[in-house]
Protein backbone atom coordinates (compact mmCIF):
# COMPACT_ATOMS: atom_id res chain seq x y z
CA UNK A 1 0.00 0.00 0.00
CA UNK A 2 1.20 3.32 -0.68
CA UNK A 3 0.89 6.80 0.96
CA UNK A 4 1.16 8.84 -2.27
CA UNK A 5 -2.12 10.53 -3.68
CA UNK A 6 -3.92 8.72 -6.05
CA UNK A 7 -6.58 9.58 -8.81
CA UNK A 8 -9.74 7.74 -8.88
CA UNK A 9 -12.73 7.87 -11.29
CA UNK A 10 -16.26 6.85 -11.17
CA UNK A 11 -16.57 5.62 -14.71
CA UNK A 12 -20.12 4.99 -14.09
CA UNK A 13 -20.05 9.47 -13.93
CA UNK A 14 -17.73 10.62 -15.67
CA UNK A 15 -18.74 12.21 -19.07
CA UNK A 16 -15.97 13.04 -20.48
CA UNK A 17 -16.36 16.94 -20.33
CA UNK A 18 -12.62 17.33 -20.34
CA UNK A 19 -13.37 20.23 -17.82
CA UNK A 20 -10.30 18.41 -15.63
CA UNK A 21 -8.25 18.19 -18.92
CA UNK A 22 -8.82 22.34 -19.60
CA UNK A 23 -7.14 22.41 -15.84
CA UNK A 24 -4.16 20.38 -16.01
CA UNK A 25 -3.65 18.13 -19.38
CA UNK A 26 -0.87 16.85 -17.61
CA UNK A 27 -2.82 14.45 -15.86
CA UNK A 28 -5.85 14.23 -17.26
CA UNK A 29 -6.21 13.72 -21.24
CA UNK A 30 -10.18 12.97 -22.92
CA UNK A 31 -9.48 10.56 -26.20
CA UNK A 32 -11.33 11.14 -29.44
CA UNK A 33 -13.75 8.32 -28.29
CA UNK A 34 -15.03 10.35 -25.12
CA UNK A 35 -12.84 8.34 -23.00
CA UNK A 36 -11.04 9.85 -19.61
CA UNK A 37 -7.41 9.19 -19.32
CA UNK A 38 -5.23 9.34 -16.37
CA UNK A 39 -1.67 10.25 -17.29
CA UNK A 40 -0.64 10.32 -13.66
CA UNK A 41 -3.12 8.42 -10.92
CA UNK A 42 -0.28 9.52 -8.57
CA UNK A 43 0.31 12.90 -9.17
CA UNK A 44 3.54 14.63 -7.67
CA UNK A 45 2.93 17.21 -4.69
CA UNK A 46 3.54 20.22 -7.29
CA UNK A 47 0.54 19.27 -9.11
CA UNK A 48 -2.22 18.61 -6.14
CA UNK A 49 -3.31 21.93 -5.88
CA UNK A 50 -4.57 21.76 -9.08
CA UNK A 51 -5.62 18.23 -9.19
CA UNK A 52 -8.03 19.14 -5.98
CA UNK A 53 -9.20 22.25 -8.40
CA UNK A 54 -10.02 19.71 -11.18
CA UNK A 55 -11.91 17.30 -9.01
CA UNK A 56 -13.87 19.97 -7.54
CA UNK A 57 -14.77 21.57 -10.65
CA UNK A 58 -15.74 18.43 -12.38
CA UNK A 59 -19.63 18.52 -13.50
CA UNK A 60 -20.13 15.04 -12.81
CA UNK A 61 -18.35 14.91 -9.24
CA UNK A 62 -16.85 11.72 -11.02
CA UNK A 63 -13.27 12.41 -9.60
CA UNK A 64 -11.54 12.09 -6.30
CA UNK A 65 -8.68 12.41 -5.21
CA UNK A 66 -7.80 10.29 -2.42
CA UNK A 67 -4.46 11.37 0.15
CA UNK A 68 -2.91 9.82 2.96
CA UNK A 69 -5.37 8.16 5.99
CA UNK A 70 -8.44 8.41 3.26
Amino acid sequence: MTDEPLIVVDRDECEANAVCEGILPEVFQVDENDELHILNEHPPAELLDRVQEAVDMCPKRALLLKRAGQ
